[in-house]
């Protein structure tokens, strides 16, 4: 092996070793409590998950009328999650779509 493929081995290994933040998608299975299966692998439970206001319904009230400005997540969403670093929590940062 030469010195430069070894080096590069070390770097990735050290990144990896130090758990860097990791971006997942995944979907919403169930809103109550909050499920969202991961990678087609694995489900993650509301104690693993932190939500951001992003994910939560926004409702506001104009001349006595309710709108809604944003819905929550509701099963089937598709949303983008990222981990925590080192840690076995991801945030749920929001709905991603198709394009």
């Amino acid at each position: 092996m030469r010195m430069i493929d070894i080096i590069k081995q070390a770097g990735a290994q050290a990144v990896e070793a130090g758990n860097p933040v990791h971006i997942r998608i995944g979907t919403v299975t169930r809103t109550e409590p909050l499920e969202v299966f991961v990678d087609q692998r694995f489900s993650l439970t509301s104690e693993f998950l932190i939500v951001t206001d992003a994910t939560e319904e926004l409702t506001i009230e104009i001349n006595g009328s309710l709108y809604t400005v944003r819905p929550g997540l509701q099963a089937g969403d598709k949303v983008a999650l990222i981990r925590v670093q080192g840690g076995q929590q991801y945030v749920v940062m929001g709905r991603v779509r198709d394009t």
